[in-house]
């Protein structure tokens, strides 16, 4: 990365970085050097405890609630082999390069061109961060009495001083929020299971919801993941390479999210759940009103649980916002946390399924530009990045217009796939057709730094 690539910075002495410091060093603006890389083990923690929640088991839920438990599972693993194929390509070159999802940006974007699609990134993610904090105040509130605001507040204080302490705080919950979501739910099923509820009525489970399709129920498993899953060199950038990045990656996609998507559909199929329709497969009130001690690790279950995603979605949008102002991670993480917190008290995370519609169009095909980018420079050689690319700006904007116009008129279609689709064939046909021009015509796809100063 040279430094035309990145913002301004004072001088500083030789060795340092802009945010340097004598411990904890999160490489905001540089790629993570060798010396510091993470073993695979502590990188997959990070991975496979963030899907590990009760917010991928709701989504579950919904899905198998209106599509039946055999064709909710088929449309939940489709839904996870694409996040596997789409994560796994980003987090491959991050482990390849350890650079974070902003620098990876400035490539195919550009050094002012990135801002856009990092800077809504870092700022959606915030909303995911929101909706968690305001999750845990509802879900203790629903299942325990607890006063809902002061529960969301809590939370809100809890996560963000956990995402403070930086990428090992995100391996040691995910290490501790994954087998308590095991466990418990096997402690819920067990619960909730009835005299008049066979393992036939269970397998058999048609559902009971008209509101989803097929094609809509794998879109929701995407775009639940679409920020945070582009955003993957975040974490994965602290791989000892692109084949461990891959193999944490997998540890998420398929695998985390599918137990933790079909525990959720399995909740509802044995009839455990009052309201699917709306609460999908949370399962925290068939864990409470037995005795203390389980009602006490519940509590403790849903401030681990809520607070793995939380803090992950937050450490994205630090990072994110790091990498594009002169502040530090950890400045960013308490003014952005505020941020999230003062949402969620006031009731708007309450429009997670807006937000999802949200993701699904506008972030897959950023993804797919960087990915279709890494191939073209493959086989084509490197190409300088200039200050914005015009060609990723256009192609990612064609991606979403293709997949809002799926969204509403063709709703049967995965309208993140057709983004994804319609992104990179567009981007590499550009691209390809403006270097075989190249020799005789300048690319006009790239406006040089300097070109749009006073």
């Amino acid at each position: 990365m040279t430094t035309a690539h990145r913002p301004a910075a004072p001088a500083k002495p030789e060795g340092k970085t802009p945010h340097s410091s004598s411990h904890a060093e999160e490489y905001e603006h540089e790629p993570v050097p060798a010396s510091a890389r993470k073993s695979l083990l502590s990188i997959a923690a990070t991975w496979f405890g963030f899907p590990m929640n009760l917010g991928s088991a709701v989504f579950g839920g919904v899905i198998v609630y209106n599509l039946g438990l055999a064709k909710g599972l088929l449309a939940i693993l489709v839904g996870n082999l694409v996040l596997f194929a789409y994560v796994g390509a980003l987090s491959h070159h991050a482990g390849s390069t350890g650079k974070n999802f902003a620098l990876q940006a400035t490539e195919t974007f550009g050094s002012r061109g990135r801002n856009l699609p990092a800077g809504l990134l870092a700022t959606v993610v915030i909303g995911w961060f929101s909706f968690q904090v305001g999750l845990t105040g509802t879900t203790l509130s629903g299942s325990l009495g607890w006063s809902a605001l002061g529960g969301a507040a809590i939370g809100g204080v809890l996560y963000t001083l956990l995402t403070m302490c930086g990428i090992r705080a995100l391996s040691l919950i995910g290490m501790i929020a994954t087998p308590l979501f095991l466990v418990l739910t096997v402690v819920a099923l067990a619960y909730g299971l009835n005299a008049h509820t066979t393992l036939g009525d269970t397998l058999g489970y048609q559902g009971a919801g008209a509101t989803l399709g097929f094609g809509g129920a794998v879109a929701i498993i995407i775009a639940g993941f679409a920020d945070s899953g582009t955003m993957t060199a975040d974490f994965t950038r602290w791989s000892k390479d692109g084949k461990s990045a891959v193999l944490a990656t997998l540890t998420a996609f398929p695998f985390a999210n599918f137990l933790a998507n079909g525990a959720g559909g399995l909740i509802v199929a044995v009839g455990a759940t009052a309201n699917p329709a709306k609460d999908g497969g949370g399962f925290l009130n068939l864990l409470t009103g037995h005795s203390a001690v389980l009602t006490g690790i519940a509590i403790i279950f849903v401030f681990a649980n809520l607070g793995s995603v939380a803090s992950h979605c937050l450490y994205n949008g630090a990072v994110g916002w790091s990498a594009l102002t002169p502040l530090r991670m950890r400045t960013l993480t308490v003014i952005l946390g505020t941020v999230g917190v003062a949402f969620a008290l006031t009731g708007v995370w309450g429009y997670f399924l807006d937000w999802l519609n949200l993701l699904g169009v506008f972030v897959p095909p950023i993804g797919a530009i960087l990915i279709t980018d890494r191939v073209l420079k493959a086989k084509a050689g490197d190409r300088p990045a200039g200050t914005i690319r015009v060609t990723a700006l256009v192609s990612w904007a064609s991606g979403a217009t293709a997949a809002g116009i799926a969204h509403y008129a063709l709703p049967e279609l995965v309208d993140p796939v057709i983004g994804m689709i319609t992104a990179a064939v567009v981007y590499a046909a550009v691209e390809l057709l403006l270097r075989r021009r190249a020799a005789e015509i300048p690319d006009v796809a790239e406006i040089p730094d300097g070109a749009l100063s006073a």
